[in-house]
């Protein structure tokens, strides 16, 4: 995948950029693996505006994923590789033995007509999903489940790799690609490789409206505002805010700690940051 430019015929198309899409084989979606997928507008469920940023955008389909990769033994080939509106990296349309088809997370280099499986004694290839107990020392690995049997949790959006550093007792310790390591049981499964779509990040917005279309409203700084919408707004002229920077809410918003779930604690061996 590259990033593809325009000829600055407009002021927007100076900067705007987009993926080419390149890798994307078939333009429809599998209607069999396809799901409703209704846009909150940024409410909760009595109604009430939660979230003011949120709002808009194009309508989407959602694409049931495989994140369990349950289907021990059983290969199947890979069909399709497919663009997904509800996240950023690409999906594959795999066709196993017996007739089903199931969609899983495309990681770099899978190629239509590769072959796939999950299990203990699948082979270390990109695309293949083994337990952590059989995948060796240092292999980049990516949808990692944090239960056994509970469906991948981490490592799932574009080009996020995860490392696996060490294998002690009934756990295995993973860096994760925001530099924190943490203990995950050895029975969880994870896939081999780096997810695809690397590039996303260098993907630029270029103009607001395209924002729009991501479901993403004007977002203003709360010092721009009045007294009666931001605990930091007022004030004459460009006033500095006269408080520890916060949210709405007046929650406070640079290094205050939100993690409140104690009993996962000691699974963590370095933290992020």
């Amino acid at each position: 995948m590259a990033v593809k430019n325009y000829r600055p015929i407009t002021p927007t198309r100076r900067f705007l950029t987009v993926a080419d899409f390149s890798e994307i084989t078939k333009d429809r979606p599998e209607k069999s693996l396809l799901a409703k997928h209704a846009n909150t507008g940024g409410r909760n469920n009595y109604g009430r505006n939660t979230n003011i940023n949120k709002g808009g955008g194009h309508k989407r389909r959602y694409r049931i994923v495989d994140f369990r990769r349950d289907k021990v033994g059983i290969k199947g080939t890979v069909a399709a590789i497919e663009y997904d509106p509800n996240r950023t990296a690409r999906i594959a349309l795999v066709v196993y033995t017996d007739g089903e088809k199931r969609y899983i997370l495309a990681p770099q280099g899978l190629s239509v007509g590769q072959v796939i499986s999950a299990g203990p004694e699948a082979e270390i290839k990109p695309g293949n999903a083994l337990p952590l107990k059989s995948v060796p020392l240092g292999e980049n690995i990516h949808n990692i489940e944090l239960k056994k049997d509970g469906g991948a949790q981490l490592v799932r959006s574009a080009g996020g790799a995860a490392q696996l550093v060490a294998k002690e007792g009934d756990y295995a310790t993973v860096k994760l690609p925001s530099g924190e390591t943490r203990k995950v049981s050895i029975e969880c499964y994870a896939s081999i490789g780096a997810v695809s779509n690397p590039d996303h990040q260098n993907v630029i917005i270029g103009k607001a409206g395209r924002s729009r279309w991501l479901n993403r409203r004007p977002h203003n700084r709360g010092v721009t505002k009045n007294p009666v919408d931001h605990p930091m707004g007022g004030g004459e002229g460009k006033s500095a805010g006269g408080r520890h920077p916060c949210s709405r809410t007046g929650l406070l918003a640079k290094g205050l700690k939100t993690r409140v779930n104690k009993r996962t604690q000691k699974f963590i061996v370095r933290r992020r940051k």
